[in-house]
């Protein structure tokens, strides 16, 4: 049903114009895209035509700095947040709506000779401001443009279009389908080309080391940041892990009440002191720390969370009764991390099956799951008896 990436950028390059879809629970709509470097009057008319929608021109700040472009509006108020500028047109055209006329502002806007004063305004041209950090940051239209251009090498700017039915009504993706075959054009996803972009940029950095003696030994402690968002991560390392040969590894998410705490709601604190333990006396291994609280919802969520199970919600059911998934984790910067650290064949200290998978996504080979089970309580049965209904954890309760 969609393409690859690498097959849409393929006809971008050349000039074509792709389909893109969004989440369904987001706009759940499609675009169409094309570069904005290779734009022409033919392809705004195809657009226009059969798109039906608004052409905009998704941008960077750069540009839109360049050109002096402000807001539209000084309180965007829009759900999506979507960034319009001004709408322009350029000095030379007449009255900026045909399609040549379209294209024209389109290219002059790229062109790096132009000033602010060369654009008319308001005008029939729509630019839109992308998030620095593209889809990673904000899964949408716009910044898909951008990533797409950047990733063929272009300039960084698209032109986008909502692609609507015939009858009015907006295209979903049954429609968007039926228009991909009828001009036999790429169709692609914003979910995909996230993954794509996880799995080919490198997006961690390492940013200090030093030696670190624990209550289960010494090792050496590698913090990490990383270019999607503000958390920062460390790497515990045991001994010499660059021998090839598997190493014993530990995933482990931040649980503030669990780790430091010692809560009994959970088996965190316990899983981390033995994942210490157990990599110790193996004399070679590593625990990566992940700052991702509550399974990613945060410490105030993940408490939020708690009273509602204090109310008989289930771990899973208060998740989302908050209007989160079950587990919002993505591994994608931890399997960075642990390839900077020259690995690539793991033996997964986990019960988690999705652990596994989701590290072998980004290439690294899990070869032994090693079992990291502890003595339930009073207060955890329900919550790890959920786990294994649910979440499909491996333990034997």
């Amino acid at each position: 049903m969609f393409h690859r990436i690498e097959e849409a950028l393929e006809d971008l390059k050349q000039g074509k114009v792709v389909i893109v879809c969004d989440d369904e629970n987001r706009e759940n709509e499609g675009d169409f895209i094309a570069l904005a470097e290779y734009i022409t009057p033919e392809t705004i008319n195809f657009m226009i035509t059969h798109g039906r929608g608004l052409v905009c021109v998704p941008i960077t700040a750069g540009y839109a700095e360049r050109l002096q472009l402000e807001p539209m509006v000084s309180h965007n108020t829009d759900s999506h947040h979507t960034a319009f500028t001004v709408s322009i047109d350029h000095v030379s055209t007449t009255t900026g709506i045909s399609a040549h006329e379209r294209a024209t502002t389109i290219q002059e806007l790229l062109n790096p000779a132009s000033k602010g004063a060369d654009f008319n305004r308001p005008g029939h041209i729509f630019p839109l401001i992308a998030k620095e950090g593209g889809v990673l940051r904000r899964a949408g239209h716009t910044e898909a443009a951008v990533d797409l251009a950047k990733l063929c090498g272009a300039e960084p700017a698209g032109v986008i279009c909502e692609i609507i039915n015939e009858d009015g009504t907006m295209a979903r993706v049954p429609d968007l389908i039926e228009c991909a075959k009828q001009f036999d054009i790429k169709m692609i996803t914003i979910e995909d080309l996230i993954a794509y972009r996880r799995h080919h940029e490198t997006l961690v950095t390492r940013e200090v080391e030093i030696t670190l003696p624990t209550d289960f030994g010494t090792f050496h402690a590698i913090g990490y940041s990383n270019s999607l968002d503000t958390k920062e991560h460390i790497a515990l390392v045991k001994g010499d892990i660059s021998t090839g040969e598997p190493v014993l590894v530990r995933v482990h998410s931040e649980c503030l009440t669990g780790d430091v705490f010692g809560s009994h709601r959970c088996d965190c604190g316990p899983q981390l002191h033995a994942a210490l333990a157990q990599i110790e006396r193996e004399g070679k291994g590593v625990l990566l720390y992940m700052r991702q609280e509550g399974r990613g919802i945060g410490l105030l969520n993940k408490l939020r969370a708690y009273k509602l199970q204090e109310e008989g919600f289930d771990t899973v059911e208060a998740n989302e009764k908050l209007g989160f998934p079950a587990d919002l984790r993505d591994y994608g910067i931890g399997a960075q991390i642990l390839k900077d650290l020259g690995l690539q064949s793991l033996r997964l200290l986990t019960n988690n099956p999705r652990k596994i998978a989701g590290l072998q996504g980004y290439d690294l080979e899990v070869v032994e799951r090693v079992p990291l089970q502890m003595p339930a309580k009073e207060a955890n049965k329900s919550y790890l008896q959920t786990k294994v209904n649910k979440l499909g954890h491996l333990l034997n309760l």
